[in-house]
């Protein structure tokens, strides 16, 4: 395929970000230009060498050499909808700025036109492309912090700093403000429901509450939420500072993310502006923190997005945002605006249904329902029965040899005696586990009298806890463990070994 030749509608303060893709770029160049501002637009056309320039967006469209087109004029009035699907109809390829549109209504209207074509559909969503995120979500794949638990979002804006907006961007969005859908909140909120999103997954139902500063600004504000079919859990607040100078390039915000697993914590550390120094992402792992060098222009998730749009093009990726994930970010958003709205918690699917109150009043009264049927004693207290795992106990524990890390043991002098009792098919198991100066030796049939520290369990309890299906402390409170010697020094075997 030759050069794709790409239509740019837009041509405002953040056309800057999505032309850096293109620019140079062997695959695809901006062909044409379109924006009802005349000066603008030629402006535009001789910045980025394109070879056409129109102010009605129709005949942008018509035109048949353009292959396809990116929409960056104000979500409001529909606009988004309407260029998509004139769009559609001409047989171009599409990324639409985000956020999508305003309702999901119209998401689906936008979706059924482009469905009905072989089209490349995309939302354009450049934090998901941001080098710290897309690094964080690779960490956390690999396990490198366990077993998620927890995302916190921090978002303050300021007084001054990057970008001079000039006041007529704000006249649209004013109407958004009338229109309950918040700058802060709606407008940017999208780009960190989109991390919460492509970081931990759906999200099940959420709240909040959200103020306004001088009746404009949605800010201060908190957003919570809860991930689908989990233990997660999400938040986010908004702060804006009125007299605060915000360091940056682009506009006057930053951010800064925290991820916590069951076994370390990912902090990206700057987004959009450049409040704090240093490594934009770090990694702590218990005992140490790791500060990980990675390119952090905010502008690099515009570049790779643009990328992904052309890669689609070609067929040599998927694109992200698709229009189906474009659609889950924007009925997330909508039960954020619904959720302070109603000051209640509100189920994303029950923006989709026909009784949306009624779906609500019936999931609340199944988790009523669910909770009454619990038992209640104390949770910790509560016995089950392990003895299924007990087989795997012996070559569960051959395998600590596999996750040993020498560096956290490297002037540790300890011997652990492990006693398994019988359980389910296995027999007694006696075993020593000895740590000198960064070595481990692993012996089975005999527990010498000298140990730091023994402790004995049954061997399924024993196996559970390798498995990471029981922790260790409360199989100790329900009195499945026994302990002598130094207690204290088991927290070392956890750490050696990650339990």
């Amino acid at each position: 395929m030759q050069k794709i030749n790409i239509g740019i509608i837009g041509a405002g303060r953040i056309a800057d970000l999505h032309y850096l893709g293109y620019q140079n770029n062997p695959d695809a160049r901006v062909y044409a230009v379109c924006d009802i501002n005349k000066e603008l637009v030629e402006k535009r056309k001789n910045e980025w060498k394109a070879i056409k320039a129109y102010t009605d967006y129709q005949e942008l469209l018509a035109d048949k050499e353009i292959d396809a087109v990116e929409i960056l004029v104000p979500h409001n009035q529909n606009l988004h909808e309407k260029l998509v699907i004139k769009a559609a109809k001409e047989g171009k390829h599409i990324a639409v700025q985000k956020p999508m549109t305003t309702s999901l209504a119209s998401a689906d209207r936008m979706l059924r036109a482009v469905g009905k074509k072989n089209l490349v559909y995309k939302v354009t969503e450049n934090y998901v492309f941001y080098p710290p995120i897309v690094k964080a979500k690779e960490l956390i794949e690999s396990g490198k912090i366990g077993e998620l638990t927890n995302l916190r979002i921090k978002f303050i804006s300021g007084s001054s700093g990057g970008w001079s907006v000039p006041s007529s961007s704000w006249e649209w969005r004013m109407e958004e403000i009338l229109a309950g859908r918040g700058t802060a909140t709606f407008d940017h909120g999208h780009h960190l429901w989109s991390t919460a999103y492509f970081l931990l997954g759906e999200v099940e139902k959420v709240a909040g509450w959200i103020d306004f500063s001088q009746d404009v600004l949605d800010c201060p504000a908190i957003i919570i939420w809860k991930y689908k079919n989990s233990s997660k859990y999400g938040s986010c607040d908004f702060t804006h500072s009125s007299n605060l100078h915000i360091p940056s390039k682009y506009y006057a915000n930053d951010e800064w993310i925290e991820i916590s697993g069951s076994q370390g914590i990912i902090l990206i550390n700057r987004c959009s502006g450049n409040i704090q120094s240093g490594a934009a992402l770090s990694i702590f792992n218990g005992h140490t923190i790791e500060h990980i060098e990675i390119e952090s222009d905010w502008s690099i998730g515009f570049k790779a997005s643009t990328q992904n749009f052309i890669d689609s093009i070609k067929g040599r990726a998927s694109p992200l945002l698709s229009g189906k994930e474009g659609r889950e970010i924007l009925r997330f958003s909508l039960a954020v605006q619904k959720a302070a709205r109603l000051n209640r918690e509100v189920y994303l699917n029950e923006l989709d249904s026909l009784w949306p109150s009624f779906y609500a009043w019936q999931r609340r009264k199944e988790n009523r329902s669910k909770i009454s049927r619990k038992n209640w004693s104390i949770p910790f207290l509560t016995s089950e029965n392990l003895s299924d795992y007990a087989p795997q106990a012996k070559s569960l524990t051959e395998n600590l040899v596999k996750s040993f890390d020498p560096k956290l043991a490297a002037n540790w002098n300890l011997t652990i005696g492990i006693y398994l009792t019988a359980d389910g098919k296995a027999g007694d198991e006696k075993i020593c586990l000895s740590i000198k100066n960064g070595t481990m030796d692993l012996q089975f049939g005999e527990i010498p009298e000298n140990t730091t520290f023994t402790v004995t369990m049954p061997a399924g309890v024993w196996a559970a806890i390798l498995l990471r299906k029981k922790r260790a402390e409360i199989a100790f409170l329900q009195g499945k463990i026994k302990a002598e010697g130094q207690v204290e020094e088991g927290l070392k075997l956890r750490a050696i070994f990650k339990l």
